[in-house]
């Protein structure tokens, strides 16, 4: 397996599982991952938040941890990345405002490269256009918004543990499918994992 340069879209209040996990698992399996957040710079550190289903109806919030911002998101080159995964949490409501992270969306599908969008991670796929005739799946809450913008609603199952492959796109509805949705990256990026 030939190690990829993976790019991260963050920002406060991201869901900690949802940017933890699976950048400690792309890191895990040698690929090299890069997290940005606009208006921080390498070595500043975003807020997270913990997303939990615990019967309410909808999921609770509890503070996460802080994460590290290792790159700087001025100076992000699409053309230097192979892959570019999206986390959900409340970052992406207001990361889509920003026209750079729209930008970068478009150009990272236009050249066809994979990307990875979890929960609320697709809100920021449906504000850069990217889902007219695609399968998604995102949190619930969400699938209005994938609807309205001409792609397909993947539901959850009834785990919220599965995942969806469309072409370069993989999406899932929350953070108990990191196992199939990274499974299903990963596969998408070539890599290879002795079962």
């Amino acid at each position: 397996m030939s190690a990829k340069k993976i790019l991260f879209l963050v920002g406060d209040f991201v869901e900690d599982y949802e940017v933890m996990v699976p950048f400690q698992m792309l890191l895990m399996v040698g690929h090299h991952c890069h997290a940005v957040c606009p208006g921080k710079k390498s070595g500043d550190t975003i807020a997270t938040a913990i997303h939990d289903f615990e019967g309410h109806q909808t999921y609770s919030e509890k503070p996460g941890h802080r994460f590290l911002i290792n790159a700087n998101f001025d100076s992000v080159n699409v053309a230097d990345y192979d892959a570019l995964v999206i986390p959900g949490g409340r970052a992406p409501e207001y990361l889509r405002l920003n026209a750079r992270v729209i930008e970068i969306v478009q150009q990272f599908n236009s050249q066809g490269k994979p990307i990875a969008a979890i929960c609320h991670g697709p809100q920021i796929l449906v504000a850069a256009g990217v889902l007219k005739g695609k399968h998604c799946s995102c949190y619930p809450a969400c699938s209005p918004e994938v609807v309205v913008s001409g792609g397909s609603y993947v539901e959850a199952s009834s785990g919220f543990d599965n995942a969806h492959t469309d072409g370069n796109l993989v999406t899932a509805p929350a953070w108990p499918a990191h196992p199939a949705w990274m499974r299903q990256f990963l596969k998408v990026l070539g890599s290879k994992i002795e079962p």
